[in-house]
């Protein structure tokens, strides 16, 4: 084998330890690399310049006058955000002042009225919000408290039965039912897990994991023809997070009984393609050149409005985006779900028209983290849920009644 000789560079000659030592014995030190500027070179250095020390002199100034400008840049930009932040905080305050005195002690008189819909629509204060969600969302199935506790009772009863044997003498049919259960309330235990997984209450040892544990096991045996679909996780721990947990349970149960959810949450395709062709209506009468878009990439609404209604937006969006949708959902009904659905493409309309089909589908199925509400809600508020002089619900009347045609012009069956 070739042996390659290491080159050694040789000694440091006298000038270059003379240079060395020179540095070592200066006798100056800056106090930062602008005030190199201003500094006077060592004595074994030529002297600058009246020409060079002045203009090292003018950039010195311009460099401390430039600083200033971005401390003073700064200091208005926080100025701003604090005067914002105030701004809201007094809104916030009036607002909860006005829902406390005014609004809730006389709900059925004033919930519709013009004043109470534009307050409604700039965000319910956290303070009410469970509250007018309860009240607006209504308790049409007469649940109690105590008939939460019966079937939490129920499912507890369950989970401590599926680590035992199954009785010998349970039916067929029983048993079949058990079964199909079981799966259900197993599948909850795993979906809990990835319920806003940031904020880390509902993991398991978090504050509110048993609260929506039991949330959804109560749910499954109140509603066995439904069982626990994925995504029910979502909507019960935004609703958790502002009501208690029997409350919680009758919003929950009555939300999920409202007929665009139980389509959804049933799988019903005939029902499904309704909405989405109802959806798509709307969709070209706002935005022709992102719908055309669409049309021409076969980017059909099942690939991405399916997970945004199934979770009521609340995977989908940032949380406090989230709560401010469900605010005009409890206030409008379904018609919201689909304008902010409209809202959404809207908001990032020339983003998608730039992208082909799987990285729109991509970017629709994971919106980016930092979206902002006003930003959200100005492109709701443009959007305009009229077609023909029809409004949203009578064109999903009209495809109701015959929706065949114009639903084989719009979307295909949903894919599973």
């Amino acid at each position: 084998m070739w042996e390659y000789p290491v080159k050694v560079g040789p000694a440091p000659g006298p000038q270059v330890q003379l240079s060395a030592a020179r540095r070592k014995n200066l006798e100056f030190e800056p106090l930062s690399t602008t005030a190199l500027i201003l500094e006077d070179r060592p004595s074994n250095l030529p002297a600058k310049s009246v020409e060079e020390a002045m203009r090292h002199k003018q950039e010195y100034d311009e460099m401390v006058a430039g600083a200033k400008r971005r401390e003073l840049k700064e200091a208005q930009k926080k100025k701003r955000q604090m005067k914002e932040r105030f701004k809201q905080e007094d809104s916030i305050a009036n607002a909860m002042v006005i829902w406390n005195n005014d609004v809730l002690p006389n709900w059925d008189c004033m919930r519709n009225t013009r004043r109470v819909r534009e307050l409604w629509w700039q965000g319910l204060p956290p303070s009410v919000r469970g509250r007018v969600w309860s009240l607006a969302i209504g308790n049409e199935l007469n649940i109690t408290p105590e008939l939460f506790e019966i079937f939490l009772s129920r499912a507890k009863e369950r989970w401590k039965s599926f680590s035992e044997t199954s009785s010998e003498n349970e039916t067929e049919d029983s048993g079949s039912l058990q079964a199909d259960r079981e799966s259900s309330l197993d599948l909850i235990k795993l979906d809990i897990s990835r319920t806003f997984p940031s904020l880390f209450i509902f993991q398991k040892g978090g504050p509110y994991h048993d609260l929506l544990h039991s949330v959804l096991g109560a749910y499954t045996c109140y509603r066995p023809d439904v069982g626990y679909v994925q995504g029910m996780s979502f909507i019960a721990a935004v609703l958790i997070l502002n009501l208690e947990e029997a409350d919680a349970f009758i919003a929950f149960a009555n939300l999920l009984n409202k007929p665009c959810q139980m389509a959804f949450f049933r799988v019903d395709h005939d029902l499904m393609l309704k909405y989405f062709a109802a959806f798509e209506v709307f969709f070209e009468e706002n935005l022709p050149r992102l719908f055309n878009h669409f049309q021409i990439n076969n980017l059909t609404p099942d690939l991405y409005l399916i997970d945004w209604i199934f979770t009521l937006y609340s995977k989908s969006l940032p949380l406090d985006v989230a709560c401010r949708v469900w605010d005009v959902f409890c206030r409008d009904g379904e018609e919201c779900l689909f304008r902010t659905g409209l809202g959404i493409l809207r908001l990032y309309q020339e983003v998608l028209l730039q992208m082909d089909f799987i990285h729109m589908a991509q970017f629709l199925t994971r919106l980016p983290d930092d979206m902002a509400a006003d930003n959200l809600f100005s492109c709701i508020t443009a959007t305009q849920m009229l077609s023909s002089n029809r409004k949203w619900g009578q064109v999903f009347s009209a495809l109701m009644k015959d929706g065949s045609k114009e639903i084989a012009n719009h979307s295909p069956a949903p894919r599973s």
